[in-house]
């Protein structure tokens, strides 16, 4: 057989039984198409054009496309590539960036066909794409931006940029993503490279009675078999708690369907997955514990040797009791969220190879640092031995804050002395990786007759699956967001996360903050309609302000926000017949008593070269470009000499990167290194600085759990970040609008700052109302990508991002965190909004809205 592929030929055999999208990869090496949901034909990634049609690669076979034509991304014009290039550049069309080249084909078809599309025809083109980053407006945005630079038949000049912060700087390798070039973790290989592949357990909760690694020894192509029992060093491994096993042994008890019982090495990806499916596994099954409840049964069998109660977090300020029964009105209700999918366009896969006394990793990891700290201990090494590379991450989230698949590459790499590769199919990764928390919320709220918030009572119960993961911090965090943006004298709050046989759930984008702010600001509409209160007027009287304090009795001290959000929405809710309001609070940095910090280094490698070194993971939120907008400020620096990575042979430690702490601490750390460097370029120029290193660290080491100050003063976080959100439907019940006002204290780059409100707003979106994850005794209902209801660009609502500026006393330049904040008030303000149109009281996630109603 023969295609033809970007005008040159191609031959197959008859009996290749690949997608095209293998052949395109494995044979041809081009990487522009990626492997997003394989073969689930949904999330657009591998979009190629055959035979003048956009296709979905992964779904097409190669014997289908014999005899025709295929067109990748690297097959079109060049004129063409670099109009998209800078089209998407200037329009902020990127972030993570692993879906854009498939987006950028089906476009760049589009124009051929139509060199001025409208909004809604570039929309409606994008159906056949995800995206978990953008909310697509920016997308589109782009697209026009290359549409308008096509027609004008000349690219014009790339503007001189000084990189300050403030200013529009363009995503740093931002071109390289849009045209495919970017490789992220599945479009690398070494020589002599060996594929990895999992065994996973097929039932939630049983005891493994033996393993029989023999039907898969005897396929051709594999080289080991890989059980529990080969693991040099510590086989339990975990974030704050190590009770995950990277391999479940016999004798013991799986805990879900996503533990693994074996790896395989094999010569190449299709057969090691081929053997690790023949693995014959005996398992005796076990009733699962599939609900909170029955893992709180006094009768429940213990999950883990310390019981099925992972954390119980208690936030108390006064008497809430005593201040409940003397207010005027108080409201009672139960609220539940559901579990849901990160959905990040890369699942997860990870590279390693031996080194002379260790093992090197390519990790797509949310923290390279942490990775280190596991892997060294999972294989017997030291930290030294053990060298973590960031490869650009196709999305995070939080879901990729856990070790993954990288524990296995590593213990395969380091056993066989070769470098192995480990891919998880999308089936894999739905199955493995931690979700956000589906939350029982039962809240009392009271309010005195002047509509002015007393107390607070909840209680929350958090799924936390069957792994610790993050989950007593998740819960913890709901603890002290209970109360949101107001100030509530009297607090009595307790959350717990419970093990079950569930998937695990961990970090997702706004940390426990989501599920306590769609309770709260529900209850208070509800709070207010007992009372006959303006919506807006009660929001604006209990809202923090400076010298408030959260629900742990923090005292805040400059820079809130709130009032100054709710300013910016109020014309709009005024003039709106059917509207819902909603705040939000979301801390910035770990907090809660833990020491939060980051280190960077300012190399100057060359006259026309300068590094910047830091630990944390450039996942679409813009971090990089951060740390080069702050070295541009403070020095001065074209931006064009800067070069910016991240690897734990650099030794510039950090922690997890979670949402903006990464702009908050690398700032501040950048800020402290180019203090010597200023004064250095006083006298000298780069030249003369070759060799010379200037480094930086910020720690943050005054923070407290929640009742536990030493010093009588609550400070369970340095810093804030405050939004309100409005909903606007239509006469039909439809969502007309999503006015978002944030404060980001100092917006460093106005287009990655409205990026992020945009895509935090549309993930908000789908939590409120279309996504869920949902499972039955310890069986997930789908692990298909489609079945998770993210939303499309022709879903997605008109969203209007406006910025606010009270700077924070501790953010570099009084920036404060953006990535987590800006889907926390999304499902309440929906929720609200619903509920004026139509009086029905929705108080669980997901939502029927009134058009489906």
């Amino acid at each position: 057989m023969r295609l033809e592929v970007n005008g040159r030929g191609h031959e197959l055999t008859e009996d290749d039984e690949r997608s095209l999208l293998e052949v395109l990869r494995e044979d041809l090496d081009l990487r522009s198409p990626k492997d997003g949901c394989s073969p689930q034909a949904t999330c657009g990634c591998c979009a190629v054009e055959l035979d003048g049609k956009v296709v979905y690669a992964c779904a097409t076979s190669a014997g289908k496309a014999a005899g025709k034509s295929v067109r990748t991304l690297e097959g079109f014009d060049e004129r063409v590539r670099a109009a998209f290039a800078a089209g998407f550049a200037e329009g902020g069309g990127s972030q993570c960036g692993f879906c854009i080249p498939g987006i950028v084909l089906r476009s760049a078809c589009l124009l051929e066909q139509n060199a001025s599309p409208t909004r809604e025809e570039i929309e409606r083109e994008l159906r056949f794409h995800l995206c978990r980053c953008t909310g697509y407006k920016k997308i589109v945005d782009s697209v026009q931006h290359t549409a308008a630079l096509l027609r004008d038949g000349q690219l014009p000049p790339e503007a001189k940029r000084s990189g300050r912060v403030g200013t529009r700087e363009p995503k740093v390798g931002v071109r390289e993503a849009v045209l495919g070039r970017q490789q992220y973790v599945a479009d690398r290989s070494l020589p002599g490279m060996l594929h990895g592949a999992l065994r996973l357990s097929d039932h939630p909760r049983a005891r493994v009675l033996s393993i029989d690694v023999a039907p898969a020894l005897a396929l051709e192509g594999v080289e080991r078999v890989f059980l529990a029992g080969d693991v040099p060093g510590e086989r339990h491994l975990g974030l704050i708690v190590s009770d995950w096993p990277l391999m479940v042994e016999v004798g013991e008890e799986t805990r879900f369907v996503g533990d693994v019982l074996a790896c395989v090495a094999a010569v190449d990806r299709r057969t090691a997955r081929r053997a690790a499916a023949a693995i014959a596994v005996e398992l005796e099954e076990l009733e699962p514990l599939a609900t909170v409840d029955q893992a709180l049964a006094p009768d429940a069998p213990q999950l883990h040797p310390g019981g099925n109660l992972l954390s119980t977090s208690i936030v108390r300020q006064g008497d809430a009791e005593a201040a409940l029964a003397g207010c005027a009105f108080v409201h009672e209700g139960t609220y539940t969220t559901q579990r849901i999918e990160h959905a990040y366009m890369e699942p997860e896969a990870a590279l390693a190879e031996p080194t002379a006394d260790g093992v090197r990793v390519l990790s797509q990891s949310q923290g390279v640092y942490e990775d280190r700290k596991q892997i060294a201990r999972l294989l017997g090494l030291t930290e030294a031995q053990t060298v973590i590379e960031l490869v650009p991450n196709g999305g995070g989230f939080g879901g990729k804050e856990d070790l993954s698949v990288q524990g296995h590459a590593a213990l395969m790499a380091r056993l066989l002395g070769r470098p192995v590769h480990v891919e998880l199919s999308r089936e894999e990764s739905i199955r493995m990786h931690p979700k956000r928390h589906p939350l029982r919320m039962h809240y009392r709220l009271g309010c005195d007759a002047d509509g002015m918030l007393v107390a607070l009572h909840a209680r929350i119960d958090g799924d936390t699956g069957a792994y610790a993961s993050v989950g007593m911090k998740v819960l913890e965090r709901a603890a002290g967001h209970a109360t949101g943006a107001y100030t509530v004298p009297h607090t009595d709050i307790v959350a717990q996360a419970v093990y079950t046989n569930n998937v695990p759930c961990g970090a997702m984008r706004g940390f426990g903050a989501n599920q306590a702010a769609f309770a709260l600001e529900c209850a208070v509409d509800e709070l207010c309609a007992l009372g006959g209160f303006d919506r807006w007027q009660f929001r604006w009287d209990n809202a923090l302000v400076d010298g408030g304090r959260t629900a742990t009795g923090q005292r805040l001290s400059e820079g809130v926000g709130v009032r100054t959000t709710l300013e910016a929405v109020e014309a709009e809710f005024r003039a709106a017949r059917f509207a819902g309001l909603a705040c939000g609070l979301k801390n910035t940095g770990i907090g809660n008593g833990m020491p939060d910090s980051g280190t960077a280094r300012v190399v100057i490698r060359a006259a026309d070269r300068v590094e910047v070194h830091h630990g944390w993971t450039e996942m679409g939120q813009g971090v990089d470009t951060m740390a080069l907008q702050t070295l541009c400020e403070e020095t001065g620096i074209d931006p064009q000499l800067v070069v910016v990575r991240t690897r734990t042979d650099d030794e510039t430690p950090c922690g997890m990167t979670t949402a903006s702490r990464g702009t908050s601490l690398v700032g501040n750390a950048l800020i402290e290194a180019c203090k010597d460097l200023r004064r250095d370029l006083v006298d000298h120029t780069l030249a003369e600085l070759v060799g010379r290193e200037y480094h930086g660290e910020w720690t943050c080491d005054w923070t407290n759990k929640p009742g536990k100050s030493r010093t009588g003063e609550e400070v369970t976080h340095y810093s804030y970040s405050y939004a309100t959100q409005l909903v606007v439907l239509d006469e039909a019940g439809a969502i007309e609008k999503v006015i978002a006002a944030h404060d980001a204290g100092k917006i460093m780059n106005p287009t990655l700052f409205e990026g992020q409100i945009e895509g935090s707003v549309h993930m908000g979106l789908g939590y409120a109302y279309s996504e869920d994850l949902p499972m039955e005794d310890g069986q997930l209902a789908s692990t298909k990508l489609r079945a998770c209801g993210v939303l499309r660009a022709h879903e997605t609502p008109p969203i209007t991002v406006i910025g606010v500026e009270c700077p924070d006393e501790h953010g570099p330049y009084g920036a404060k965190g953006v990535g987590e904040i800006g889907l926390v008030p999304t499902a309440p303000a929906v929720a609200n909004a619903f509920w004026a149109f139509d009086g029905e009281r929705r108080r669980a996630l997901p939502m029927q809205p009134p058009w489906k109603s």
